[in-house]
C-alpha cells in the first residue's frame, strides 16, 4: 500500500498506530514485493504471516498462489483485511501471536513464516516459533536491526550472544538487508533489517545434551566481561585441562567460542551415551509363523535382513491433559533413525511374553512404571516391519526420564495434532508407528482435543 492509502485506511477504521503494539506500516511497495520474493513462495506453500496489519505483504503472498494464515492482534485491522483482501485462500486469525499454538501447523506439508515482528516481543515470538520439533521450513522476518545482527552474528563480535547460539543451534540465519525507518508510517525510532532463517540438517552438528548445553551458554554469557573459568566453575572444575584438550584459550570469554566449541565443551563435561553395538548384535528374537506361533529364534540381523516374522510391542503414553507422548528415535538406531515413533516400543525377547515386554520397554525407555491396557493387535506385514504388534496405552502424572541412548527428544501432543502431522508428512514417522496410530484412531476416534482453528473472514 502507498502512504496515502495507509493514511486513508487508518482514518476509515479510526485507528492511530500504537507504539506499544509495534504498529508501523510498510508503505514501500517495491520493498514489500522484494521481501515476499525472498521467500520463494509457491502454490504448495502454507504461509503464516505475523502482524499482517493492512496487508502490505499479504496481497503479494496471495499473488504467489499460496494459502495464507494472517495473524493480527488488532480486531480493526483483522476486519479491514477480511474486507479489503477477501480471498478463498486467506484465513485471518484475530489473536496475539504469542497465544497461537504453532503445533497446529503440523497439519500442513510445507509451512513458511513471514512477518514484521513487533520489536518489544520479537525475542519471545522467535523462541516460540523456533521451538523443536518444528513444522516451519523457512522464516523470513523483518526485525529491529539490532536483533537481526544478534541472530546472524559470528563469534568474537559484539552482537554474538546467548540468543545467537540458541537460534543457530537448529537453524542457519542470513542477514539479507537493512531497512530504513523512512519506509514505515509512523516512522519507528530505529532501523530494521530482513533475515532469512532455515532449519539445519539434524545430522549437521554432533549429538549433545541440549539441556546442559543451553545451561552452559546461559552461565557463560551471564557476565560477558568475565572469563569462562570463573563463570563455569560449577560445571568444570579443572578448566585448564579442559581448555587444553579442546584447544580453547584458558582465558576465553563466552563470545570467543563458536557453536561447535560450545558443543565440544558440553560433550567433554557430559559425554553423550551411545548404545553398545555388541548388545544389539547379540540379541535374539523369537521368530513366528503367520498365526504368531513360535518357530524358533534368530539374531537381530537375521530377523531384519531376511524379513522374518517376529513380535513387538508399542506403547502410547498420555498425560492428564489427554496429550500423547511421541519420541524421536536416536540417530544411532539401525532402523528409522530420527523418525518419530510411539512413546515406547521394542521387540519381544526370547522366553518373554508381550505384557512383560511392554512393562520392560516402558521402564527402559521412559523410566516409568504405570498400569498398561491392551488396546489392539496388528498382524505382521511389510508396513509393520514384519512384526506382530500388541499396542498398549498408559497414563502418567509424573515426569518422564527418556533414555538418551534410545531417544533423541520427545514431546507431548494433542492427538488431533498428531492426526494432522501424520497425514501431512507421513515420512517423518516410523512405519510401525503409523500403522499403530491409524489403528488406534479408528478404534478410539474421539480420544483427544481438537487444535485451535483460525477464524475466517469471507
Amino acid at each position: 500500500m502507498k502512504l496515502s492509502d495507509i493514511r486513508t485506511a487508518l482514518r476509515k477504521i479510526r485507528l492511530w498506530p500504537a507504539r506499544t503494539l509495534g504498529q508501523n506500516f510498510l508503505h514501500d511497495q517495491n520493498l514489500a514485493r522484494w521481501i515476499v520474493d525472498q521467500a520463494q513462495i509457491t502454490p504448495e506453500d502454507y504461509v503464516v504471516e505475523i502482524g499482517a496489519g493492512l496487508g502490505a505483504l499479504t496481497e503479494f503472498i496471495l499473488e504467489k498462489g499460496a494459502r495464507v494464515l494472517a495473524i493480527e492482534r488488532d480486531a480493526r485491522l483483522a476486519d479491514f483485511l477480511g474486507t479489503h483482501l477477501s480471498h478463498q485462500r486467506l484465513e485471518i486469525l484475530n489473536i496475539d501471536a504469542l497465544k497461537f499454538d504453532p503445533r497446529f501447523l503440523f497439519a500442513h506439508r510445507r509451512v513458511k513464516l513471514l512477518g514484521n515482528l513487533p520489536y518489544k516481543i520479537s525475542s519471545a515470538l522467535l523462541l516460540k516459533f523456533l521451538q523443536q520439533p518444528n513444522p516451519i521450513s523457512l522464516w523470513l522476518l523483518m526485525l529491529q536491526k539490532e536483533m537481526a545482527m544478534r541472530l546472524s552474528a559470528s563469534p568474537s563480535t559484539h552482537d554474538y550472544g546467548a540468543l545467537t547460539l540458541r537460534v543457530q543451534l537448529h537453524h542457519r540465519v542470513k542477514y539479507l538487508r537493512s531497512v530504513p525507518a523512512t519506509v514505515f508510517f509512523p516512522q519507528p525510532d530505529v532501523d530494521s533489517a530482513v533475515v532469512r532463517i532455515l532449519p539445519r540438517d539434524p545430522l549437521e552438528l554432533p549429538e549433545r545434551d541440549e539441556e546442559l548445553l543451553l545451561g552452559l551458554i546461559r552461565a557463560g554469557f551471564s557476565q560477558r566481561r568475565k572469563q569462562l573459568r570463573k563463570l563455569l566453575r560449577d560445571y568444570a572444575e579443572d578448566w585448564d585441562t579442559i581448555a587444553q584438550r579442546l584447544n580453547i584459550n584458558p582465558k576465553a570469554r563466552a563470545e570467543e567460542l563458536s557453536l561447535l566449541q560450545w558443543i565440544d565443551l558440553t560433550n567433554f563435561i557430559a559425554p553423550v551415551p551411545h548404545p553398545d553395538p555388541r548388545l544389539t548384535t547379540s540379541e535374539r528374537f523369537p521368530i513366528v509363523d503367520k498365526k504368531d506361533r513360535i518357530l524358533g529364534s534368530a539374531s537381530r540381523s537375521e530377523v531384519h535382513g531376511n524379513n522374518l516374522l517376529h513380535r513387538a510391542v508399542h506403547i502410547l503414553i498420555f498425560n492428564d491433559a489427554g496429550e500423547v507422548y511421541l519420541q524421536q528415535r536416536s540417530r544411532w538406531k539401525d532402523r528409522h533413525p530420527l523418525k518419530w515413533d510411539s512413546s515406547a516400543a521394542g521387540h519381544v525377547a526370547a522366553a518373554e511374553r508381550y505384557d512383560e515386554t511392554a512393562r520392560r520397554e516402558l521402564k527402559e525407555e521412559l523410566g516409568v512404571s504405570v498400569p498398561l491396557r491392551k488396546i489392539l493387535k496388528l498382524p505382521a506385514a511389510r508396513r509393520t516391519d514384519h512384526e506382530f504388534i500388541w499396542l498398549y496405552k498408559g497414563v502418567v502424572s509424573s515426569e518422564l526420564a527418556p533414555n538418551k541412548c534410545e531417544i533423541q527428544r520427545g514431546i507431548f501432543l494433542p492427538p488431533a495434532v498428531v492426526d494432522g502431522w501424520t497425514s501431512a508428512r507421513p515420512e517423518d514417522f516410523a512405519s510401525g508407528f503409523l500403522e499403530c496410530w491409524n489403528a488406534y484412531r479408528r478404534k478410539m476416534p474421539l480420544d483427544g482435543n481438537r487444535p485451535i482453528r483460525p477464524r475466517t473472514f469471507s
